[in-house]
């Protein structure tokens, strides 16, 4: 059973990512495919100069920021990305030849083929210059699908950038130019920001030119647009289209974060904008440059938030931390001894609020690191350490290899995805549906013979409900026979499927 974790921002019409001014129909979809890493020796991490120190906090505002632009606005530079225009293929039927009597002598496609190419597409935003010796960092959604990008530098200089990599599940991409001695910009530790801090946004709005807006910090944490990892900053520092992948400063100049998206309900800005931690971006730019890809933790668990009601059930006296849902099998976290209904609470002698938080952090530990973990059980505290495995790849996670052969397995041909508000909204699945949108089935499979659709919603296999695509996966690993029993929820009711794969095909 395949599983399809990618999880693309929802398309609400009050969220809109901020990455280009089109002045045609551009392609912003995000895709899960890295930069091909052409040297197979790892390359160098990215030597950055970082500035740890805390924003100076005395309440004092002064009546210009020009010094800060002039040395902030070098540094951020404007991106063209290029599209070439495809060729489609049509077929245009003539008059009455789709008339069944016709179709005997012409067959099933009467008619004659079209071939035409569509126009070329263009879209520009904003980047940083992060390093001299050329590396920038900007919005995947800003690159993706590009065929050239083109940067241009506040002093008019114009380079042809390489696309290093691109991170979907972050929404970072990182480029290069090949110049030196170029004007970076200083860096901060984004942990350290607090709400209520003077921000400014550095970008290309509207593709008008190089524009400076100020806001502060309105929130930290935020988790809104449907990203696998989000950990935004929000502020109401304005934020338009073509701003995105720009820069977001504090009061000293120094980069915070990429601004990335706005929750507008016209399209413009309404005050509230959205930047990735640089911090975040940090991690994800050096295992792109060193590795190719992006190489995250895995522990192996199911976590949920902990709500009100599981707080009064589990005797919980706060609502802190990620309550374990589920431990996968041989799993580090099963190796490490961690149960479900264990509550982590904290990581690396850090507290954990909720489960993205902890999502974040174990995904931002390097495989093979020992983390120490504290967890809540029972009323009582427990430490626990466990060894950070690489997070497998989609793929891996569902078994789906052909080598593996046809015992390994069950429900082979089907991709599920994890239910998410977009695809929520397209298939009009209530909330209180709980299961896997099955997202492809393949023709001629086991699965397509007994009737099971893309769009169904998979409830539960073999009497097991089923919370999520992992659990999807691990419930049809080494099935017992070759017949699933499935509950599914199609069009406003559940029914039964049972998938018989005998005699598949």
């Amino acid at each position: 059973m395949k599983t399809t974790f990618s999880k693309l921002v929802p398309h609400l019409p009050r969220v809109l990512l901020t990455g280009a001014v089109l002045l045609a129909i551009a392609n912003i979809a995000a895709s899960d495919r890295a930069a091909d890493k052409t040297n197979s020796a790892k390359a160098p991490p990215v030597s950055l100069a970082v500035d740890d120190r805390p924003v100076a906090r005395d309440g004092k505002l002064g009546f210009s920021f020009s010094p800060v632009v002039k040395k902030v606005t070098p540094s951020v530079v404007k991106i063209t990305a290029t599209m070439k225009g495809k060729e489609v293929r049509t077929q245009e039927v003539f008059p009455g030849m789709d008339d069944p009597f016709f179709r005997r002598f012409f067959g099933d496609n009467p008619g004659r083929n079209r071939v035409y190419r569509t126009p070329p597409q263009r879209g520009v935003g904003s980047g940083v210059i992060v390093t001299k010796d050329g590396y920038i960092l900007t919005n995947n959604h800003v690159v993706d699908d590009a065929d050239s990008v083109k940067i241009s530098l506040q002093d008019g200089r114009e380079f042809t950038a390489k696309v290093v990599g691109k991170d979907p599940k972050t929404d970072v991409a990182v480029l290069r130019v090949d110049a030196k001695d170029l004007p970076a910009i200083d860096i901060a530790d984004s942990d350290k920001i607090e709400i209520g801090d003077l921000v400014l946004a550095v970008g290309n709005p509207f593709d008008i030119g190089q524009t400076v807006t100020m806001g502060l910090v309105s929130a930290t944490s935020r988790g809104t647009l449907g990203l696998d990892y989000e950990d935004f900053i929000q502020t109401d520092a304005a934020i338009n289209p073509g701003n995105s992948g720009g820069a977001l400063v504090d009061a000293e100049g120094r980069l915070i974060g990429i601004n990335t998206a706005i929750l507008s309900r016209s399209g413009g800005n309404q005050g509230i904008g959205f930047a990735i931690p640089v911090n975040l971006a940090r991690d994800v730019m050096n295992s792109l440059v060193t590795d190719g890809k992006v190489t995250r933790g895995y522990f192996g668990v199911m976590i949920q938030d902990v709500t009100p009601a599981l707080a009064r059930e589990l005797d919980l006296k706060q609502r802190k931390g990620a309550l374990v849902g589920d431990v996968v099998p041989k799993s580090p976290a099963d190796k490490a001894g961690i149960k479900t209904g264990d509550v982590v609470i904290e990581l690396n002698g850090k507290p954990v609020t909720d489960s993205r938080h902890l999502k974040l952090a174990v995904a931002r530990a390097k495989p093979g690191e020992t983390v120490h973990v504290k967890v809540l059980r029972d009323g009582s505290n427990k430490a626990l350490d466990v060894t950070v495995k690489e997070l497998p790849e989609p793929d891996q996670l569902a078994k789906s290899d052909s080598q593996q052969g046809d015992e390994g397995e069950a429900l082979k041909g089907v991709a599920v995805a994890d239910l998410d508000p977009q695809t929520r909204r397209q298939f009009k699945i209530p909330d209180t549906v709980r299961g896997v949108i099955v997202k492809d089935v393949e023709p001629g499979s086991a699965a397509a013979e007994s009737g099971l659709q893309p769009g169904d919603v998979i409830l539960e296999i073999n009497k097991h409900p089923v919370k999520d695509a992992e659990d999807a996966v691990r419930l049809t690993a080494s099935p017992k026979d070759k017949s699933t029993l499935l509950r599914l929820w199609r069009q406003g009711g559940s029914r039964f499927l049972v998938v018989d794969e005998s005699n598949a095909g």
